[in-house]
């Protein structure tokens, strides 16, 4: 099993979908010089259709596979349902492996609020998980937490990415249940808990009733996945040959997707 410290290993960055470009984005510009192979289980998408204990049996089948493969040095599981479902079963089954998880940003939601009012939208299996609602009694036990499950959210994401085009009034209906006042006080924070929604995060400010903070945990899940890439003495891609790639499960991604790839440097096998 690949190591961190061995920098010309590549970085796995693992979604549903294409969620989690934005934080393949960010990891980028943090490190320039490290490959990265982009996983997109789009034959399994939606995760939130899926019973728990069957998603958890093929996310670790599924690893299985990627990391014989792949042998990267890390993985990012880009994806907070994935992530709050399954990320300690992936460490005890791959106890050699490196994983940077993604869970909704609840503590520094809590730091930032002024009104105390903050709401946490994730697909509809975070919101249900109770590892959600152990981050909120850890640290936001002085605010008053709503957890808001959007079934359309992500496919919402999805069409964007690909058409360029999405349904506003469809956004502004998912987000509302977000904005709540209370004695005079106004929601004021919005935890993304989910790395597809902040492809829409214009159109939810265009839509939403009032101003508030969006917290994408995009660079904070970088910033976690370069603290452990450790870099060695031979850090740098191994050729220009080998570029970042991008994967898709269902081996058959049509040309809008496999477009979008493209345009943002990943080659599509």
């Amino acid at each position: 099993m690949a190591v961190a410290s061995n920098a010309s290993c590549p970085i796995l960055m693992f979604d549903s979908g294409v969620g989690g470009l934005t934080v393949l984005r960010e990891a980028r510009v943090l490190m320039p010089d490290r490959r990265f192979i982009y996983i997109a289980d789009d034959a399994a998408f939606p995760y939130g259709a899926w019973e728990e204990e069957a998603l958890r049996a093929h996310l670790l089948t599924l690893f299985a596979s990627l990391l014989e493969r792949y042998r990267p040095a890390l993985s990012v599981i880009a994806c907070n349902t994935a992530s709050t479902l399954a990320i300690d079963s992936l460490r005890e089954a791959f106890p050699g492996h490196l994983f940077v998880g993604t869970v909704p940003a609840i503590k520094p939601a809590a730091e930032r609020t002024r009104s105390g009012l903050v709401s946490v939208l994730a697909t509809p299996g975070t919101v249900k998980r109770q590892y959600t609602r152990d981050l909120i009694r850890q640290w936001a036990s002085k605010c008053h937490v709503r957890l808001v499950g959007s079934d359309r959210l992500a496919g919402l994401a999805e069409t964007y990415m690909r058409d360029g085009f999405v349904d506003e009034e469809a956004v502004r209906a998912e987000i509302a249940p977000c904005f709540i006042e209370q004695d005079g006080a106004r929601t004021d924070i919005v935890v993304l808990a989910c790395t597809h929604y902040p492809f829409l995060v214009n159109r939810m400010r265009k839509t939403a009733p009032w101003p508030v903070d969006w917290l994408d945990p995009a660079e904070a899940i970088a910033r976690r996945a370069l603290s452990l890439a450790v870099a060695g003495a031979d850090q740098g891609r191994p050729s220009d040959e080998i570029r970042d790639i991008a994967v898709f499960t269902s081996g058959k991604p049509d040309f809008a997707v496999t477009r979008l790839m493209q345009g943002i440097g990943l080659t599509v096998p």
